[in-house]
């Protein structure tokens, strides 16, 4: 029996406003997500109405930048379902202590706690990744200079891979890129070189940032890649990451979370002193991807210890326009301290 034009007309009606109650993240677009998103950033990290113009300019330039792709992404947890969970445990992020230490909500200092305190840091990294707000979800789709570019909006920086490291084993430690055995060689192969002598020194040692070794259903790494993703497309591959902090285990000794699983992260690797970010460049180094991501519990595609090194995985200058950029790829930033001296 056929339907009426107005029976079918109510019926798929009734069938789209059932589908909205039903999924209301995959109903939501882009633009309402990122949004939603920009709204937190500003009431969070008390932006100005130039910084939020310049942060929604990057966005808008890339045309993906976002939390995920709504029409694929499958959250396995909820904002909501993370805050009751952070609620039960007691658990609140708020630290007035590194607030005052470092000028700016949700960044821990760092320093190496056998010979400094807290106050001594003369640098601070975010405690989640971007946006740095805790039950949100990590921002991805993001290329390397386009976080370089935020992280300077919010008067931060790219973290240098040393610092990412020091971050996660729980002690920062003096740069130690091992330039001197580079000479005359490609940035490709000085990178490699410098990463095969760098994770040899360190082999022996290796660490997570919640221990010595590694443990499943710790951090955010037991969620699902999206079925049929070929590994990179905007389509076919949801961003199913878990909110930054739903896993309070899975922090570092000196209190920065989600370096393991979640989203992995963007950071510098300098050739040359006048590629480090803490030391105030500006046109950086090259691209090193950090940590792990959300589906490593059941697909640990590589190492993801504190001080491991990456081969030169879709690597890049960090400002070249076509940096990297996937599903799975966030980053987070650092914060030159005022009272920080050159070492």
């Amino acid at each position: 029996m056929k339907l009426s034009r107005s029976s079918a007309i109510l019926a798929a009606l009734a069938g789209a406003i059932l589908l909205a109650q039903l999924s209301p993240l995959k109903m939501q677009t882009l633009q309402q997500q990122n949004e939603a998103l920009f709204q937190a950033l500003q009431k969070v990290h008390g932006l100005s109405d130039a910084q939020m113009a310049a942060i929604r300019q990057i966005f808008t330039k890339s045309g993906i930048m976002s939390q995920g792709n709504p029409a694929v992404t499958k959250h396995p947890m909820t904002p909501e379902e993370a805050q009751a969970k952070l609620k039960q445990l007691g658990i609140d992020y708020a630290n007035p202590k590194f607030e005052k230490i470092c000028g700016a909500k949700y960044m821990a200092p760092l320093y190496d706690p056998a010979t400094q305190k807290p106050e001594d840091a003369k640098a601070c990294i975010d405690q989640f990744e971007f946006p740095d707000i805790p039950t949100e979800y990590p921002v991805v789709w993001v290329k390397a200079r386009e976080a370089a570019e935020v992280c300077e909006v919010m008067n931060k920086r790219m973290c240098d891979a040393h610092e990412w490291e020091g971050a996660c084993e729980g002690d920062l430690q003096p740069p130690d890129y091992e330039w001197g055995i580079t000479s005359g060689l490609s940035p490709m192969q000085a990178i490699e070189r410098m990463a095969a002598v760098h994770n040899r020194k360190y082999q022996a040692t290796k660490s997570w940032s919640y221990g010595p070794e590694y443990k499943k259903g710790v951090c955010a790494t037991s969620s699902q890649k999206t079925p049929g993703c070929n590994g990179g497309s905007w389509p076919g591959c949801g961003s199913n990451t878990f909110p930054t902090g739903a896993f309070p285990d899975c922090h570092s000794p000196l209190g920065v979370y989600d370096l393991n699983g979640n989203a992995a992260e963007h950071m510098n690797l300098p050739l040359n002193e006048k590629q480090m970010a803490s030391r105030g460049s500006t046109e950086l180094g090259f691209t090193e991807m950090k940590g792990s991501w959300f589906i490593f519990d059941a697909f640990r595609a590589h190492e993801d210890w504190c001080r491991w090194r990456a081969p030169f995985w879709h690597g890049s200058r960090v400002m070249d326009e076509h940096s990297h950029a996937n599903y799975h790829l966030s980053f987070r930033c650092c914060k030159t301290l005022d009272n920080a001296k050159p070492r």
